[in-house]
């Protein structure tokens, strides 16, 4: 019998990786011998493929995963345009719901240890009236792990998102570096910066390569630490 534990995943700013770092801890849960998914609640910019609209971070996460899913089962929320995500569904007339949100979420903790939740944008994008990003990670009450793209300006980014979630008394699990090309002036000394100065573990650096897999970098990621979500337990089948 293994405890559930999730995360939510939240980025510095938009196209900074979080998708491939949710990648890489996923395949570092399944190293542990964990079944892993992530799930992206909100997505905005989809693909028409076979009659049914796809978000390709939502592509990626699916073949990640442990389980083999529907895209609308980790997506419930696939806006068309590539634009802010309080746009997109305004476009499409949709009203994004925390507690549809919740209930796909309560899912898909039935079917895997670990789970992770990546949000859209950055921690305070909004997703329509009177909601963020921040909004879902209250709303499902769960640790944070911050995505931090490594390029000029991202210290500040940084520090202001970790005090954005202290102020909603939510925890700070762990960060990730995320290397972007080109690559970042002096930037061993910007990470030891963060390092020092969020107050919450450094769980790795994803080092840029125009390559790169998120299997084959998960050795450099370790999972944070986090107390279990006790009401869901999965037992062995």
């Amino acid at each position: 019998m293994s405890l559930f534990h999730a995360w939510f995943v939240t980025g510095t700013d938009t196209g900074i990786g979080k998708t491939f770092a949710v990648c890489t801890l996923i395949h570092a849960a399944k190293m542990q011998g964990f079944t892993a998914l992530g799930m992206k609640p909100v997505a905005a910019g989809a693909e028409n493929i076979n009659g049914k609209w796809i978000n390709e971070d939502t592509a990626h996460l699916l073949a990640a995963g442990s389980v083999k899913l529907e895209p609308e089962q980790i997506n419930p929320y696939c806006l068309r345009a590539p634009v802010s995500p309080h746009l997109a569904a305004q476009d499409d007339n949709i009203h994004i719901s925390p507690a549809h949100i919740r209930l796909a979420f309560n899912r898909l903790a039935g079917q895997c240890e670990r789970l992770f939740i990546e949000g859209a944008g950055g921690f305070l994008a909004p997703l329509g009236k009177n909601i963020d990003a921040a909004h879902i990670a209250r709303d499902l009450d769960l640790p944070l792990i911050l995505v931090v793209g490594m390029r000029l300006g991202c210290i500040n980014h940084a520090l202001l998102t970790a005090e954005a979630i202290a102020a909603r008394k939510l925890r700070l699990a762990g960060w990730i570096a995320n290397c972007l090309p080109p690559v970042m002036p002096r930037l061993d000394d910007n990470i030891e910066f963060l390092r020092q100065h969020i107050d919450a573990s450094h769980l790795g650096t994803l080092p840029y390569s125009p390559d790169a897999v998120p299997e084959k970098l998960a050795k450099l990621i370790d999972l944070p630490l986090s107390e279990p979500l006790r009401k869901f337990v999965r037992r062995p089948s």
